[in-house]
């Protein structure tokens, strides 16, 4: 007899069952995994990529330090990190050219110094950090769709391998912390380009770099130029992370290759091109269009969005990994709060809301104003009536979330700005057209490209 096989295609495997799935294994979703798992969650952490894997955005702020101090890593992240003990601004449009920043200044006098980080190898402690404390990290898996239940008792999250396979969880609670691919923002359409603020980036590393002497050797520089500004980050091996933050319409009058437009961009900043005489390029140039944007929803009734999966903004302040770690324990919370106590969701939710949009929105009214010529003239000549250099230091440092009393310093800054724009009219109005013209969306401007 011939034997009969059966044509019945097989049943595609039941989902994976967890408390917890996280999209991404960058600062934002290792800090949840980490703290989720720790408090006795199942959770599952999904990253597309494999670590260490390159990523730009070096920078850190003293406010990371007691997170990574809470997290277990502090010791890690100083092997490998450059102290960072203040922020130097540089402007061709003042005679003073240069005004350095020092965090030990501001109010609270506990934070400091930060670090400058290679992402790579920070990026790395953290997701490894994540899996030593009980969360399934899998890597080189890129979620597809994630399906939730009409009822919001969970998701089905659907994921590919590097190998094609296809893999399915079940989760209770879903956290996107997918980073710039905003995966929920996009499948809920509810990702937007910010109206306020549109800027572009081209960065690389060089080798060589002019450095300062001292503890100021590892400060970060910002340099103002025509068509924006430029970021110099020393790192611990010898490496210099430069990048300009440009509009999009610079950036889209490209015609050359974009290593050579990166360079002559370079030159038009005699400042930071005389750090960089010595100096050789160690990297790829990459260019990456049309990038601050904003999701508008923060969360639903069993997810949430964080760092950058949630809002991208312009990075001069270096805010981004500390804004990520932040809502990543803010998210830890507030999930926590909603699995184990469902009753408190609403209002476990509105806090994590709240939260999550306090510090783009402070850090955004001083980055939507940083090349206004009265904010320029702030910064290179600061004064400390009524606190406010304290108060802006703080900023600078990441401390918004604690008890220091800034509050009332800010906005006396912000009151002083108003008035010394007020009181050079024409000035104000000039520059106000001009960014207006320079914050225009720029279509088809060109995606990121290394």
């Amino acid at each position: 007899m011939t034997e009969q096989r059966s044509t019945t295609p097989a049943s595609p495997a039941a989902p994976t069952e967890c408390d917890v799935l996280v999209i991404g294994g960058g600062p934002a979703g290792s800090t949840v995994g980490a703290l989720l798992a720790q408090r006795g969650h199942k959770v599952v952490v999904l990253e597309k990529e494999h670590h260490p894997r390159f990523h730009i955005g070096e920078s850190l702020l003293p406010a990371n330090l007691p997170l990574l101090e809470k997290l277990g890593v502090a010791e890690a992240v100083k092997a490998i990190g450059m102290e960072k003990w203040g922020a130097e601004f540089v402007s061709p449009w003042h005679d003073s050219k240069t005004q350095t920043f020092k965090f030990g200044d501001a109010w609270d006098k506990s934070m400091p110094f930060s670090y400058q980080v290679r992402r790579s190898e920070f990026d790395e402690i953290l997701i490894r950090n994540a899996a030593r404390l009980g969360a399934e990290v899998i890597e080189g898996c890129r979620v597809r769709d994630v399906a939730f239940a009409p009822d919001h008792s969970g998701a089905t999250v659907h994921a590919e391998h590097d190998d094609g396979r296809s893999e399915r969880w079940r989760a209770r609670f879903v956290v996107d912390a997918s980073g710039r691919d905003t995966l929920l923002g996009k499948q809920f359409d509810t990702k937007r380009r910010n109206p306020r603020h549109n800027s572009s980036a081209l960065y690389a590393h060089f080798t060589g770099a002019t450095r300062h002497p001292g503890q100021d050797e590892g400060n970060i520089t910002i340099f103002w130029f025509e068509h924006g500004w430029f970021w110099l980050i020393p790192l611990a091996d010898g490496s210099t992370s430069i990048g300009a933050v440009v509009w999009p319409h610079y950036l889209k009058s490209r015609s050359k290759p974009v290593k050579d437009f990166f360079l002559d961009t370079i030159a038009m900043c005699p400042a930071l091109a005389e750090r960089l005489v010595h100096a050789t390029l160690s990297s790829d140039v990459a260019a990456t269009g049309n990038f601050s944007y904003a999701c508008e929803q923060t969360h639903g009734p069993n997810y949430l969005l964080i760092g950058d999966a949630f809002t991208f903004i312009d990075p001069v302040f270096s805010s981004g990994v500390m804004l990520a770690m932040q809502g990543g324990f803010v998210a830890a919370e507030t999930v926590d709060a909603c699995l184990r106590e469902p009753e408190k969701a609403v209002s476990a939710l509105a806090h994590f809301d709240r939260q999550v949009r306090l510090g783009p929105k402070e850090f955004s009214w001083f980055i939507y104003r940083v090349t206004n010529p009265a904010m320029r003239d702030m910064f290179m000549a600061p004064s400390n009536v009524w606190r406010v250099k304290e108060a802006l230091l703080s900023m600078l440092a990441g401390d918004i979330f604690g008890k220091t009393p800034i509050w009332r310093s800010i906005a006396a800054l912000k009151g002083i700005f108003y008035i010394a724009s007020a009181w050079n009219f024409r000035r104000s109005w000039q520059a106000m057209r001009l960014r207006k013209a320079n914050i225009r969306v720029v279509e088809g401007s060109e995606p990121a490209a290394r």
